[in-house]
């Protein structure tokens, strides 16, 4: 959900591990502008589905499939994708330290914004927290993943995709499997604010947006060995396109508008309510 693409790559990636490559290949940047296609699109189920949040809970209005199961799959839709797409383009970045270092500064902002002022919506360890502590932890195990093979890549995804389903309700304290539940996690880990962040929180704690690092960072990692995986076999010309400019634009600017859109939208609300 954030500017961390920089998604510029030679449009002849490496080939596979197991295929003789040439000995040299002229390299011509491009831009990924599926990615930022697919971000903005995301970007924009997103605003509505927050849009959605602002009627039903702080408008009230009476909105009962809001509360089914394919609202709940839209949701899931949106931060899956948006986790996915950050893990993926987080070897397209440069800088990934100050990048980590500037959205886990806004996630910081955000929390205290709703503190002050919407305490009763407050945002603690949301997405952009997970986010910006995912891009940081993964500056040393990015370069562990460069050193995977083809197969070695394959594998570690599914590894981590695994962990993540596994962990997936962590926060409940299970750990379950394809609806199988394997065991229940001890009272223990749940304590306090630090639990909370790693995916244990403890009783009473509140947050609209709650994105722990277990089990979401698993799946960041899942999308960073996803983008070895199409480095390696050469699939990363496949996504220069589509270029649909509006999206592709909300694409580019995904922080900037995360940060902006809910109190947009609100202002919009408040305007049309009461006005």
């Amino acid at each position: 959900m954030t500017d961390n693409t920089g998604t510029e790559v030679s449009d002849t990636a490496s080939a596979p591990d197991t295929a003789s490559a040439p000995a040299l290949q002229k390299r011509v940047h491009c831009r990924l502008h599926g990615l930022d296609t697919l971000r903005g699109v995301t970007l924009l189920s997103m605003i509505g589905y927050h849009a959605m949040w602002d009627l039903v809970y702080l408008f009230h209005v009476q909105a009962d499939w809001y509360h089914s199961d394919g609202a709940r799959l839209w949701q899931q839709s949106i931060c899956w994708t948006f986790i996915l797409l950050s893990g993926f383009c987080h070897a397209l970045g440069h800088h990934p330290v100050q990048r980590g270092l500037l959205v886990t500064g806004a996630s910081l902002l955000l929390t205290l914004v709703t503190l002050i002022f919407m305490p009763e919506e407050r945002v603690v360890f949301g997405v952009l927290t997970l986010i910006g502590l995912s891009m940081l932890l993964c500056v040393p195990l990015g370069h562990l993943t460069k050193k995977l093979s083809g197969i070695g890549s394959i594998l570690c995804a599914i590894g981590t995709f695994l962990l993540f389903l596994l962990t997936k309700h962590a926060q409940s304290g299970t750990l379950s499997l394809f609806g199988v539940q394997l065991c229940t996690l001890p009272d223990a880990l749940y304590q306090n604010l630090v639990t909370a962040l790693l995916g244990f929180p403890p009783d009473g704690f509140f947050s609209t947006d709650y994105f722990p690092l277990i089990p979401w960072f698993f799946l960041y990692l899942t999308g960073l060995t996803l983008y070895r995986i199409a480095d390696v076999y050469g699939w990363l010309s496949c996504l220069v396109h589509p270029n649909i400019p509006p999206m592709s634009f909300l694409g580019r600017h995904s922080l900037l508008i995360y940060l902006l859109h809910q109190p947009l939208i609100y202002g919009i609300l408040f305007m049309l309510f009461y006005f």
